[in-house]
């Protein structure tokens, strides 16, 4: 889902390797922007190097200020049978066949600083999120031997990591996918429509204000379960050599059409995320799997 500056395990980590969980996720998703999935295609069982990227964008749906990162990270990917860190996603493959792949994982999303975000002045920071769940995989077509057409059903629990773990609601993410890995010339392309949802709790995190953090310019407010956000994105990428590709996308949310668009954090009805990223692959496995 990755509401926040996302980039999209148990809960019971240290904050430590919680931290090393949400970078091995960030950089499963980074990857996945350079290598769109599509069924079929031969992998190496297994890649590892260095990634960096920079994005910008809004602190969360509706928000009115952005928020900028920039990271430069190890990353590694795995494509076995049962456990992978690949897709946008680590976790246990639980199922697959031509047509569906059901997977148990896990996605992340970087904090957004209350400092950062005015309309928050005073209260809580927005921490670092990890989202553990199920998600159904559907191919719907091939429109060609390189690109494929995929329908995403991920249901996540997630969690915050904010000087301690704390449980934050539910979120479901229906996304429609079109994936082209191949455009000529080493250029990749895929594009993505879809709906973010969250429950009451979820929801509240986002947008509620509990009473203690009203002021006269920020009412007490009690979020209502349901639609936070269409999101519609793009990502484009490019083959510099063998081990070198770059990526660029951008993103964005139209937070006007959710069911808290009325909360006193919510200031902006559409917001756009920009970013761009290199993977550098210093090391892969001889065997090839299809992925």
């Amino acid at each position: 889902m990755s509401c926040l500056i996302s980039l999209s395990t148990e809960w019971w980590f240290s904050r430590g390797l919680s931290s090393a969980v949400l970078s091995l996720s960030v950089f499963s998703v980074a990857y996945a922007q350079t290598e769109p999935d599509v069924e079929g295609v031969q992998k190496p069982l297994w890649e590892a190097g260095l990634a960096g990227f920079g994005l910008t964008g809004p602190a969360y749906p509706g928000a009115e200020d952005d928020v900028g990162r920039a990271l430069a990270l190890p990353w590694f990917i795995y494509r076995g049978p049962v456990w992978r860190a690949a897709g946008g996603t680590i976790g246990a493959r639980v199922a697959k066949n031509a047509f569906a792949e059901f997977d148990i994982g896990l996605g992340g999303a970087l904090r957004a600083s209350s400092e950062d975000v005015n309309v928050r002045e005073g209260m809580p920071d927005l921490g670092f999120l990890l989202e553990f769940g199920p998600r159904a995989k559907l191919n719907l077509a091939r429109p060609s031997q390189e690109s494929a057409v995929r329908l995403e059903l991920p249901l996540r629990g997630v969690f915050e990591f904010n000087s301690g773990v704390y449980y934050r609601g539910l979120a479901f993410e229906p996304k429609l996918t079109y994936d082209n890995r191949d455009l000529g010339r080493g250029w990749g392309f895929s594009g993505s429509v879809g709906l973010i949802y969250g429950d009451q709790t979820f929801n509240q995190y986002l947008y509620g204000v509990p009473s203690q953090y009203a002021t006269t310019s920020r009412s007490a407010y009690t979020a209502k379960a349901g639609l936070i956000t269409p999101r519609a994105q793009l990502t484009l990428s490019h083959k510099l050599n063998e081990d070198v590709r770059m990526f660029a996308f951008t993103r964005t949310d139209f937070a006007g059409k959710g069911v808290n668009s009325s909360s006193p954090l919510h200031l902006q009805d559409q917001g756009t995320s920009v970013g761009a990223g290199l993977i550098w692959t210093l090391g892969r496995s001889s065997q090839m799997v299809s992925d």
